[in-house]
C-alpha cells in the first residue's frame, strides 16, 4: 500500500510539475516569439506574376507591450504587395497610439481593414475554461474603446475600412477586389448588404483579377455566401488558433463554429461543407461553391491570459500565384 502511495504521489508530482513548465513555456516564451508562416495560394490568372499579401490579425496590444509590436514593425521590409488586417487590435483603451507606431511602416503600403469585438470593447477577466463549452459572449460591462480613434489613424494613412464595405484596390498593377464585414462574433456582419455591388461598384470592379473577402471572425454563415459569390481567397483571424493547443491534436476550441482544423492555416472551404481535403499547391481554380480560406492564429491576447502553447503567435505572408488552368 505504502509503495502504491508513493508511486501515485510521484506521478502526481510529475504531472504537476510538467504543467507548470508547460505554463512557463505558454507565458514566458512562446506567448512572445511570433513566427511569419509562408504560404502560396493559386488564385490569378493564368500568366500573371505573384502578388504578395500580408496577413495580419489579432494584436491585442497594450502600452507596456515592446517584442512583438517591434517584431510587427519589421515586418515592412517584407515589402508586400497589399496588407490585410483582420482585426482586434486593441487590449486597452490608451493602445490606439502603440497600435499605429507598431503599423506605422507598413501604412505606407496599400492595406485593408476590418474590425473585431475587441476594437470596441475591453477585454474582461475569465474562466478560460468557459471556452471549452462554446463561442464567447460579449457582456454589457466590458469597458468601451476609442474605436473611431482607431478607425481614423489607420484611414488616415490611406487603408480601408472594410466593414461592411466593397473596394477595389490597385495594387503592383492588378486590380483587387475586396468585400468585407464587420465582426460576425458579435454579430455585426451585415454580407446581405454588400454582396451585390451598385452599378457604380460593378464599374469600378470590372475585370478586377483577383477577389478577396475579410472579415474578424470566420463564422459559416459568411464563409459560405462568400463562396458561393466566388470570391477566390478569404481571409479571418479571430480564433488565436486554439491558443493553447495539445500537441499532435492541435486546437481545442475556435471560439466560432468552423471545424478544430480551421483554427489557422489555409484551407480549401466548400460551401455548405465546410473544409475539404485539397493540395495546397493545387494548379487548378476551386470548383463552384469553393474558395481557399486562411485563417490566422493572430499576433496576441488577452492581456488576462498572456499565454500560448503549441500555437505560437504569427503573420503570414501569402504568395498568389497564377493557376495554370
Amino acid at each position: 500500500m505504502r509503495r502504491a502511495v508513493r508511486t501515485a504521489g510521484l506521478a502526481g508530482a510529475v504531472t504537476v510539475g510538467s504543467g507548470a513548465a508547460a505554463l512557463a513555456w505558454g507565458a514566458g516564451y512562446e506567448v512572445r516569439s511570433p513566427r511569419l508562416r509562408r504560404v502560396e495560394v493559386p488564385v490569378l490568372p493564368p500568366g500573371q506574376p505573384p502578388l504578395r499579401v500580408l496577413h495580419l490579425s489579432d494584436l491585442h496590444l497594450t502600452p507596456e507591450l515592446r517584442r512583438v509590436p517591434a517584431w510587427v514593425e519589421g515586418l515592412a521590409d517584407l515589402e508586400p504587395d497589399l496588407v490585410v488586417d483582420t482585426g482586434d487590435h486593441l487590449s486597452s483603451p490608451d493602445a490606439v497610439p502603440t497600435v499605429l507606431r507598431c503599423l506605422d511602416r507598413l501604412l505606407d503600403r496599400p492595406g485593408v481593414f476590418v474590425l473585431g469585438s475587441n476594437d470596441r470593447h475591453g477585454p474582461k477577466r475569465a474562466n478560460p475554461l468557459l471556452y471549452l463549452r462554446g463561442p464567447s459572449r460579449l457582456t454589457p460591462d466590458r469597458e468601451p474603446l476609442p474605436t473611431q480613434d482607431l478607425v481614423d489613424g489607420l484611414t488616415s494613412r490611406g487603408w480601408v475600412d472594410l466593414d461592411n464595405a466593397r473596394a477595389v484596390v490597385d495594387v503592383a498593377g492588378r486590380r483587387v477586389r475586396l468585400v468585407g464585414v464587420d465582426d460576425p462574433h458579435i454579430g455585426l456582419d451585415r454580407y446581405d448588404d454588400v454582396r451585390s455591388p451598385t452599378p457604380d461598384q460593378a464599374a469600378a470592379e470590372e475585370g478586377a483579377d483577383v477577389a478577396l473577402g475579410v472579415l474578424h471572425a470566420p463564422y459559416r454563415r459568411v464563409l459560405d455566401p462568400m463562396a458561393d459569390d466566388g470570391l477566390d481567397l478569404l481571409l479571418a483571424g479571430h480564433t488565436h488558433g486554439g491558443q493553447v493547443c495539445v500537441p499532435f491534436v492541435g486546437a481545442l476550441v475556435t471560439n466560432c463554429d468552423v471545424p478544430r482544423r480551421c483554427a489557422s492555416g489555409l484551407h480549401r472551404w466548400r460551401s455548405g461543407q465546410g473544409p475539404v481535403p485539397a493540395p495546397l499547391l493545387a494548379a487548378a481554380g476551386p470548383s463552384a461553391g469553393e474558395t481557399w480560406l486562411n485563417v490566422s492564429a493572430g499576433l496576441g491576447t488577452s492581456p488576462h491570459a498572456r499565454v500560448r502553447f503549441a500555437c505560437p503567435p504569427e503573420a503570414t505572408l501569402l504568395t498568389l500565384v497564377a493557376r495554370t488552368v
